[in-house]
C-alpha cells in the first residue's frame, strides 16, 4: 500500500504535491519522495521517514516546476532501505521518473526478461523499478524522436501485456508530460481531478480523492481499469483504454481499512460503505445472539469508528469511546516488523476505565490480520474492569496472503489462516468473536455503485483474479515474512 499523486499545473506544484502527500500519509509512513520537471531537468528529492521529515525548506526550494509526482510508501518486499524510496528514475529514453502503488506477481520473470531480452539492468529488489523499466523499454521500441499520444498508449498497452498484478502508476516523461495508468483489473485505486485557475486548467491524479479536497481540485472520475491518461506539459488531456477483456475487480480492503473515510473510490463513499458494514454486522449479531446483553459498543480507533457507530445504532446500544489514541504513533498494521507492532499498541491506545468497569462491551475493529493488536486490546479492556469482552470484525477472517500490494503476505502470520472462528476466539482471549460475512461485506460496498460486479477479495476468499504461478505464495512467504525482513535488515 502506497500513496501517489501527480499534478500538471500552471504554476509551481511542489508545495501542492507536499500537501497532497501529507493527506495520503495514512497509505505509507516509511518513505516519501517528489520529483518535478524544471525546464530540461528533473528535480528529485526522496528519503525514509514521514513526509514532514523528508522535506525541508531547502529541499522544497529546489523542486521547481509546473509538473511533478509524489509518492509515500510503507515497507514491503523491495523497500527495506532508502534506495527503494520512490519516485525511481531512468535516463533512457527521454528521462522518466516513476511512482507506483501495488505489487506485481510476475516480477522475477520480468526481471529476467529485462536483462536477457531488453538488456536493462535492475538495480534494486523493487518491483516498481522493474515496472518502470518495462515502460521505458516499451517507449523505446516506439523508435520515435517525438512521441505522440498514440505512441504513449501503445507503450502502456505493452506494459499491460507483460505485467501481472495490481498497480496504479504515474510517470513523468521529460519533455512530454504526465502519464497515469492502472492495471487491467483496476485492483489498486486511481482518481482523476481538475482545477480551474486564473492561469488556466490544471489536472491531478491520486490514489484517493481526499487528496483533491485539500488542494481545491474537483474529482472528475476514476481512471478506468486498463486505461492510460496522458496530460501534456501544456495541459492537454488524452485518455485511452489500453487493455480490454479483464474482469473489473477493485480491492475491497481499500474500503475496509486502507482508504480514508472521506474518500470516494469507484464512485463509492468509503464512509457510507463502512456505515453499511456496521449495519450488516449488527443484523448478524441479532440473528446469532438476540439476547446479547451488550452494555456498550466501543470502536478501536480510528478506522472502525464509522462501522461501530452504525452497529451500535442498529443494536440500540450506547456507542462509547473507550480508548484514547496517541496521535503521534503510526498505524500499527503498516509498521515494518512484528516487534514494532507489539511495542506500539500500548503506546498507541489507553483505556478509559469508566467505560469498561463491570460492563459487557463489544469492541469493534475494521479487521483482524495478525491478531497481535486485537489480543492486547482485549486484555486492556479486561484490565480496565470489563465483565465480558466481545470482539467484532467489520471484515471476514483474513486467511490468505494479499499479493497485490498490502502487507499481509505470509499465511503463517495471519491468525485466522487454517483456523475456525472459535479457535481464533480462544487465541484472542475474547468471550465471543463475530466476523462479517463476505457476502455482506461485498453488499456493503456494492450498494454504493451497482455497476461494481466483482471485487478482489483474495485475502478473505483465496481467489486471485490475476492467477498465480505455482509456488508463488511459498516464494513470497520466504521473501516477505517478518522474519525474512528482519534477516535482511540485520545482514
Amino acid at each position: 500500500m502506497c500513496g501517489i499523486i501527480g499534478i500538471v499545473g500552471t504554476t509551481e506544484v511542489a508545495s501542492a504535491l507536499y500537501d497532497g502527500l501529507t493527506v495520503l500519509q495514512h497509505r505509507g509512513q516509511d518513505a516519501a519522495g517528489i520529483v518535478t520537471v524544471d525546464g530540461a531537468h528533473l528535480r528529485l528529492h526522496k528519503g525514509n521517514g514521514l513526509v514532514r521529515d523528508v522535506f525541508g525548506q531547502a529541499s522544497m526550494s529546489r523542486l521547481r516546476g509546473r509538473i511533478g509526482i509524489g509518492h509515500c510508501r510503507y515497507p514491503t518486499a523491495g523497500s527495506d532501505n532508502a534506495d527503494e524510496a520512490q519516485p525511481f528514475y531512468v535516463n533512457s529514453p527521454y528521462g522518466i521518473a516513476f511512482a507506483h502503488n501495488g505489487n506485481l506477481v510476475n516480477t522475477e520473470a520480468l526481471r529476467r526478461e529485462m536483462f536477457e531480452d531488453d538488456r536493462r539492468h535492475i538495480n534494486t529488489d523493487s518491483d516498481s523499478e522493474v515496472l518502470l523499466n518495462v515502460l521505458a523499454h516499451e517507449l523505446q521500441i516506439q523508435d520515435r524522436m517525438a512521441l505522440t499520444p498514440d505512441h504513449i498508449f501503445k507503450a502502456v498497452a505493452g506494459v499491460h501485456a507483460r505485467a501481472r498484478g495490481g498497480y496504479a502508476c504515474l510517470a513523468l516523461i521529460q519533455g512530454y508530460g504526465l502519464v497515469a495508468f492502472r492495471d487491467p483489473h483496476g485492483i489498486r485505486p486511481l482518481v482523476l481531478g481538475e482545477r480551474v485557475t486564473p492561469e488556466g486548467r490544471e489536472y491531478a491524479v491520486a490514489s484517493e480523492s481526499v487528496a483533491f479536497d485539500v488542494l481545491g481540485f474537483k474529482r472528475i472520475r476514476d481512471v478506468a481499469p486498463g486505461e492510460a491518461v496522458y496530460i501534456t506539459a501544456d495541459g492537454q488531456l488524452h485518455a485511452r483504454r489500453c487493455a480490454e477483456g479483464a474482469v473489473h475487480a477493485p480491492c475491497i480492503f481499500e474500503y475496509v481499512y486502507l482508504a480514508r473515510p472521506d474518500s470516494m473510490i469507484e464512485d463509492v463513499s468509503v464512509y457510507k460503505a463502512r456505515l453499511r458494514m456496521g449495519e450488516k454486522l449488527a443484523q448478524k449479531i441479532l440473528r446469532e445472539r438476540p439476547d446479547h446483553g451488550i452494555d456498550a459498543v466501543i470502536p478501536i480507533p480510528d478506522t472502525a469508528r464509522t462501522a461501530a457507530s452504525s452497529l451500535a445504532n442498529a443494536l440500540g446500544v450506547p456507542f462509547r469511546e473507550g480508548f484514547v489514541k496517541n496521535r503521534y504513533v503510526g498505524r500499527t498494521f503498516i509498521m515494518p516488523g512484528q516487534g514494532d507492532r507489539v511495542k506500539s499498541v500500548r503506546r498507541k491506545l489507553n483505556a478509559i476505565d469508566l467505560e469498561f468497569r463491570n460492563k459487557t462491551v463489544l469492541l469493534v475493529d475494521d479487521s483482524i490480520v495478525r491478531g497481535t493488536t486485537s489480543k492486547q486490546i482485549i486484555q486492556m479492556a479486561r484490565d480496565a474492569g470489563a465483565r465480558k469482552v466481545y470482539f467484532a470484525s467489520a471484515a471476514p477472517p483474513v486467511r490468505y496472503p494479499n499479493v497485490y500490494g498490502i502487507d499481509m503476505p505470509s499465511a503463517s502470520e495471519l491468525i485466522a489462516a487454517g483456523k475456525s472462528e472459535r479457535e481464533v476466539e480462544q487465541l484472542l482471549g475474547a468471550d465471543w468473536l463475530i466476523y462479517q460475512d463476505l457476502d455482506d461485506l461485498v453488499w456493503a460496498v456494492q450498494d454504493g455503485n451497482e455497476d461494481l460486479r466483482q471485487f478482489d477479495t483474495s485475502c478473505f476468499s483465496g481467489e486471485y483474479v490475476t492467477g498465480l504461478d505455482r509456488d508463488y505464495l511459498q516464494q513470497i512467504e520466504m521473501l516477505r515474512s517478518d522474519d525474512a525482513k528482519a534477516a535482511r535488515r540485520s545482514a
